[in-house]
């Protein structure tokens, strides 16, 4: 596919009257871009349900998500670690749009009862969602790390060795209050150990940093504008982790899922470990 410039765009538009171009000497660009032909003979489904292809193909654009939030992700925690914060706001404002793009998805599942999913369930085996490689990247990459999600994928070594490498690698959260040490707050370095997988009380000296943060309003503090940022990502995975919660309840209640967890029990426990935790903890004393 040869590039183009904005002045053989304007001939080319000016010869053919504005028209669109309908005859290419070789394949359609469009299709050599995108790969067209590749996407849409990834649905394979398992059944003759009809309302299987609804599950798969969204599942699927699911997945692409997860892998242009890490994208984004980890272009604003290399911004973030070369102390530009500048540079990491629009990624992370991208990751926002991106994940409210992903929580849509949900609305394309929405008329799945149990007896819908029920009809080609089985068909599935032991596969689920909790097994997606890319969502544990982009839960390490927010800051979620817990060990024993990396067994799935054991008997994967190059999968595996991926997701160490994001796992044993700075989340955006630890670089955050890496910046916020190098700019002048008593923040402990040591906070870059803590393990997110366990309950853990929020750390003063996190708080206090964003209260002084936030304390200057001025339209140029710039970390103010990184924690408005990180404020709507971390909103957004919410909602994304309380629509999987009620797409699960809608379709399946409380049934055992299909991976070995129990289902409902576990995600609505997931919850409960918050993103960016001293980011909303230091509001209450703002």
């Amino acid at each position: 596919m040869r590039p183009t410039t904005a002045v053989e765009r304007a001939e080319r538009a000016m010869a053919t009257g504005g028209s669109p171009t309908l005859e290419f000497q070789a394949e359609v660009p469009y299709d050599a871009y995108v790969h067209t032909e590749v996407l849409h003979n990834l649905q394979q489904p398992l059944s003759d349900d009809p309302g299987e292809m609804s599950f798969l193909m969204i599942t699927q654009v699911m997945e692409l998500y997860f892998k242009l939030v890490t994208f984004e992700l980890r272009n604003a925690r290399a911004a973030l670690r070369d102390d530009e914060v500048g540079a990491a706001l629009a990624p992370l404002r991208r990751t926002a749009l991106h994940l409210e793009g992903l929580n849509g998805s949900w609305r394309g599942l929405r008329w799945m009862t149990p007896a819908d999913f029920n009809r080609f369930r089985d068909q599935l085996g032991e596969a689920s969602g909790l097994q997606s490689s890319m969502y544990r990247h982009l839960e390490f990459l927010l800051g979620l790390k817990s060990v024993a999600l990396l067994r799935p994928f054991r008997r994967q070594p190059k999968v595996h060795r991926e997701l160490m490498r994001t796992f044993e690698s700075s989340s955006v959260w630890d670089e955050t209050i890496a910046l916020l040490a190098r700019r002048g707050h008593d923040v402990p370095l040591e906070l870059l150990e803590r393990d997110f997988s366990l309950e853990h009380e929020p750390h003063a000296a996190v708080e206090k940093a964003w209260v002084e943060v936030y304390r200057d309003d001025s339209p140029t503090n710039e970390l103010r504008m990184l924690g408005e940022a990180l404020s709507e990502v971390a909103e957004q995975f919410g909602d994304w982790r309380y629509q999987h919660v009620a797409a699960v309840r809608r379709s399946m209640g409380a049934k055992p899922g299909s991976g070995g967890s129990n289902g409902l029990a576990w995600l609505e426990r997931s919850m409960a470990r918050v993103v960016f935790p001293e980011l909303w903890s230091a509001r209450t004393h703002m």
